[in-house]
C-alpha cells in the first residue's frame, strides 16, 4: 500500500533506465485490459472484477495488499482450486501439474486459462519488481 508501481516504481524505473518504465508499464496493461468479454458460455461479459481479483490475489500471495480494494471479491470470484493453482503457479512453478491446470474451471477453454497464466505471470512479475525497486529507494534515500 505505500509503494505501487503507478505512484512509485513506474517513476523510479524510468528515472534508472530511461524508457523500460513505459515498456513494463504497456506490458502488464495489455495483459491486464486482454479480454473477449467471454466466461466459458457465456458472451458480452464483464471480465474487470475478475482480472482484478486475480491481480490482487497474486500480489497479496507476495505480501502486497492495497487498502481500497475489497478482498471479499477474491473468495467470491475465485474458487479455490484456482487460488490453490495461482498460488503453486506463482510460487512453486516447479510444482505445479496438468491435474492442477484441469481441476480449475471445468468448462472454460484453454484461451481464457492461458491468459490466467498470463495474468499472474505479469502480476507475479510486478510484484517482484515492487520490492526491488523499494529497495533501491530506501537505499537512494
Amino acid at each position: 500500500q505505500d509503494y505501487t508501481w503507478e505512484d512509485h516504481g513506474y517513476s523510479l524505473i524510468n528515472r534508472l533506465y530511461p524508457d523500460v518504465g513505459q515498456l513494463l508499464d504497456e506490458k502488464f496493461q495489455v495483459v491486464y485490459n486482454l479480454t473477449y468479454n467471454t466466461i466459458a458460455m457465456h458472451c458480452g461479459v464483464d471480465t474487470s472484477m475478475l482480472r482484478r481479483a486475480i491481480w490482487n490475489y497474486v500480489h497479496c500471495v507476495f505480501g502486497i495488499r492495497y487498502d481500497d480494494y475489497d478482498y471479499g471479491e477474491v473468495n467470491q470470484l475465485l474458487e479455490r482450486s484456482l487460488k490453490v493453482y495461482i498460488k503453486t503457479v506463482a510460487c512453486y512453478p516447479e510444482k505445479t501439474t496438468k491435474r492442477m491446470y484441469t481441476q480449475f474451471w471445468r468448462h472454460f477453454k484453454h484461451s481464457e486459462k492461458v491468459h490466467i497464466n498470463l495474468l499472474l505471470l505479469e502480476a507475479r512479475m510486478q510484484a517482484a519488481l515492487l520490492y526491488a525497486l523499494r529497495a533501491v529507494t530506501r537505499y537512494m534515500t
